[in-house]
């Protein structure tokens, strides 16, 4: 028999469920509650697992996903794991992840991390993958759409450096109106690898771009995988991409790559001024049903932002597609500067206008 045991610095009267592959990561189960022994401390013994459980992966929540547990940074941690054969797992939850006003934590996503070092093998490294899943994902038995977004540190760790866009919170208030109902796939970039990796073509100042490796994984390693592992509607007409600065930019090179992939797009602030041999990729690019690309960019980000949006617009659109098949929309801020909680804000419209 497997006990748990876990220790919390921060307590409180909230009761504290375990989550894992055990119950189909299921939140707030009554079955998986753990006894309180004392202050701040929990246990629970498992007395039986299902056969299919090789190896026991879990979390702990402080109720459902919108308080799981933080590591000593502040950022959720990878899934712990336990041989099912053990007998007694000690653990300490640092701290518990909070949500603030503005939405239902009812309808907060529940965010799995599939992988701290996920295999990029066209790139001979690894990586975290981050899945949001919808909120009634587990009970629902419905497929879903998948976003597939880069830059995955900054979309919703409350700690983030850089600031974060919120995109958890942003579905938990898309969910309470019906709306936002698809899996978002996060990828984290890769370091001082991130220019490279995200750039197409080489650069003067940063060598050899890796962008079509970095393409290449996302089309032909990670979208087989979500496929396989999560209930998605795998079809292009329901599969997108998107992300900000250089992840904005490898989102339309990536999706220009493979259109029969592809039929979403959202890209915010693209650094197109990094690769201008971008604008020549929709020459070769030919949309198969319906395609749909949102554009966005702040006035204050520097005077080639918008002026780098437009003409993209205008190539795309005047290469003589049938406007029944490639819709492309543009959102300017006035006053819209480079950074994630702009991107945050412009993500539920985007969202919404795409799915």
């Amino acid at each position: 028999m497997l006990r748990l045991e876990l220790f919390t610095p921060c307590d409180d009267d909230r009761p504290v469920f375990l989550t894992g592959n055990f119950n189909g990561w299921s939140a707030r189960d009554e079955h998986y509650k753990m006894i309180k022994t004392g202050e701040g401390r929990y246990e629970y013994s498992f007395h039986s697992i299902p056969p299919s459980v090789e190896v026991l992966e879990y979390k702990y929540l402080k109720g459902g996903w919108e308080s799981e547990e933080l590591g000593e940074n502040g950022f959720p941690p990878g899934n712990r794991r336990s041989p099912v054969a053990g007998t007694l797992v000690r653990d300490v939850a640092h701290r518990w992840k909070t949500h603030t006003p503005g939405y239902d934590p009812v309808y907060y996503p529940d965010i799995q991390i599939l992988s701290k070092r996920f295999n990029l093998p066209q790139l001979r490294r690894r990586r975290r993958i981050s899945v949001l899943l919808p909120w009634d994902y587990h009970r629902s038995g419905r497929r879903y759409p998948v976003l597939y977004l880069q830059d995955g540190q900054n979309l919703f760790e409350d700690h983030a450096p850089y600031g974060t866009w919120g995109v958890d919170k942003q579905l938990a208030r898309l969910a309470e109106k019906g709306r936002g109902n698809f899996i978002l796939v996060a990828i984290d970039h890769g370091g001082n690898e991130r220019i490279r990796e995200f750039m197409p073509y080489e650069h003067h100042k940063w060598g050899d771009g890796l962008g079509l490796d970095y393409a290449r994984f996302l089309a032909e390693t990670l979208k087989p995988y979500i496929d396989t592992h999560f209930r998605t509607l795998p079809d292009r007409e329901h599969t997108g991409i998107g992300g900000s600065s250089m992840g904005g930019l490898i989102s339309i090179y990536a999706g220009l790559l493979f259109p029969e992939t592809y039929s979403r797009f959202m890209i915010f602030s693209p650094s197109l001024w990094a690769a201008p041999r971008l604008f020549i990729e929709p020459v070769r690019f030919s949309p198969f049903a319906e395609t749909r690309i949102y554009l966005y960019g702040g006035a204050r980000e520097g005077s080639g932002m918008l002026d780098n949006i437009y003409r993209l617009r205008d190539i795309m659109e005047n290469r003589g597609y049938d406007h029944n098949k490639l819709k492309i929309h543009v959102s300017v801020d006035p006053e819209g500067g480079h950074n994630e909680a702009r991107w945050g804000q412009e993500f539920p419209v985007a969202a919404e206008w795409l799915f």
